[in-house]
């Protein structure tokens, strides 16, 4: 098996190895035949390697094929696929890369199965299953997949017994859906039990870090109880997902997994949830604190800063205290108006407040922007801006430094924002899905590999153009690595 296709041995024992069952493919973000992939990191698909290492528990042949970390061309991953031969090729449909995953099933061995699952899928699961290029999609999953795709893999199986999986009828033409009273249970699998997922299936973890630590990243929980509006994982485009969080002690018992098969000693938690519900945050601190996690690791998490804002300095003290290194912020924009237009929850003293109190402590802040949101107007275009430079004057002086990671608004479906623009009648799916790459400069430094996380529909959705916001994009990101270097 190609060394690309993690997870299956490369060199195997019989001269005709066995069929894999599944190769789970995450689709590159662009055709990198075009242009070669200049950013050295992207992250883990941690939900393919749940699925991969939950089927491979009940004896399964899985391999993971993460085409966008190894910035494989599109003719490329298709001869990988076809090569490997496995009975199911399974999609993680994001929005931005459907129209590669499309391209790619479309162009599969006969013989290859299909199945796909991701937001995107979740969101626009008819036009998915009548779309031409899917024509072998034999199971569309909706939600976290990892024991109804045990399920699909066992062919005595019948689809239909499944909640939650559509397909199309080949009396009927048109698509279905699976499923019959008791089996809700897979649904929301018991997260604590899962086992800790195998990290052969991941391409760059865990990895050495700059610092000279071994990082690897984790998930503390699922679901988010809030809504804002451009996010795919708002709660009024997950109704099915019930939220959960994992117990404390099952968390520790995978870092310590972690640090003694990998020599891990920096974590990142890249759940909505680890920081951001005060109960969590007592409950996986206090557990922190006995382990005496702090004695050997450091730690960094995603937080919201209506949560932190209302913690107690005893508390934030105690984060710190416990190897708290990195803390990503969603703060989106500097615009009150556009904060309660999004419904963050937050507002400009409280964004100041919280990215101070942490910095303070020596926590560092990473906090992601968006420009070009509907309806923003230049002027709080403006603020958003003047809010990154006043953080990073905020932060000079303090033990934890601030960074500013900014990105386009790009309409998702299912999400908030999404059912907003099409109410107004101007554009069509077609319109918001025209996804093209921005590109920044990917040839300068100062640049290198942001243009790959900026995508953009083409359209102009508040007072600015798309070529002011560009403008602004490179000249923040400048602004950011000369500070990173200074």
């Amino acid at each position: 098996m190609h060394a690309l296709i993690k997870g299956v041995r490369t060199t195997e024992p019989s001269t005709t190895p066995a069929q894999l069952d599944l190769l789970l493919i995450n689709a590159p973000l662009r055709d990198y035949a075009l242009r070669p992939r200049v950013n050295d990191y992207t992250l883990p698909v941690l939900g393919m390697a749940y699925i991969a290492t939950y089927a491979a528990d009940r004896g399964y042949r899985v391999g993971v094929l993460d085409a966008e970390a190894a910035g494989l061309p599109i003719k490329t991953t298709i001869d990988l696929i076809n090569q490997a031969a496995p009975r199911w090729a399974g999609f993680n449909l994001l929005a931005p890369t459907y129209e590669i995953s499309a391209d790619i099933a479309a162009a599969l061995t006969p013989g290859i199965r299909v199945m796909v699952g991701g937001h995107h899928a979740k969101a626009m699961p008819v036009p998915i299953l009548t779309d031409v290029r899917m024509a072998r999609c034999d199971a569309l999953v909706l939600g976290e997949a990892e024991t109804r795709v045990v399920e699909l893999l066992a062919d005595h199986r019948n689809r239909a017994d499944l909640p939650g999986v559509m397909w199309i009828d080949p009396l009927l033409g048109m698509p279905v859906t699976g499923g019959h009273p008791g089996a809700t249970h897979h649904l929301a699998p018991d997260i604590n039990k899962l086992p800790f997922v195998n990290r052969t299936y991941l391409a760059q973890d865990p990895y050495l870090a700059g610092d000279g630590r071994t990082e690897a990243n984790m998930v503390g929980a699922r679901g988010c109880p809030y809504d804002c509006s451009f996010c795919g994982a708002a709660v009024s485009a997950n109704p099915d997902v019930t939220i959960r969080v994992r117990d404390p002690l099952d968390i520790i018992a995978e870092m310590h997994q972690l640090r003694s098969e990998h020599g891990v000693t920096a974590f990142r938690f890249v759940d909505d949830l680890f920081l951001g519900a005060r109960r969590v945050v007592d409950q996986m601190m206090a557990a922190f604190a006995e382990a005496r996690i702090e004695d050997w690791a450091v730690w960094d998490a995603t937080g919201r800063i209506n949560v932190l804002h209302r913690l107690p300095d005893a508390t934030l003290d105690l984060l710190a205290a416990c190897g708290l290194r990195e803390v990503a912020l969603g703060v989106e924009s500097g615009s009150e108006r556009m904060l309660a237009y999004i419904d963050k929850r937050i507002t400009r003293d409280m964004i100041l407040s919280v990215v101070q109190r942490l910095t303070a402590r020596g926590i560092r802040i990473k906090g992601y922007f968006i420009l070009g949101f509907p309806t923003e107007t230049r002027r709080e275009m403006g603020a958003t801006i003047d809010l990154i430079h006043q953080l990073w004057n905020l932060t000079d002086d303090q033990p934890g430094a601030f960074r500013a990671s900014v990105f386009q608004f790009r309409p998702y479906p299912g999400t908030p924002e999404w059912a907003r623009l099409m109410a107004t009648g101007r554009y069509s799916a077609e319109d918001l899905l025209a996804y093209a790459p921005v590109d920044l400069g990917g040839d300068e430094e100062a640049l290198r590999g942001r243009d790959e996380f900026n995508f953009s529909s083409g359209i102009q959705f508040g007072e600015a153009s798309e070529a002011e916001i560009h403008q602004h994009l490179a000249v923040l990101a400048r602004a950011q690595y000369a500070r990173r270097i200074a």
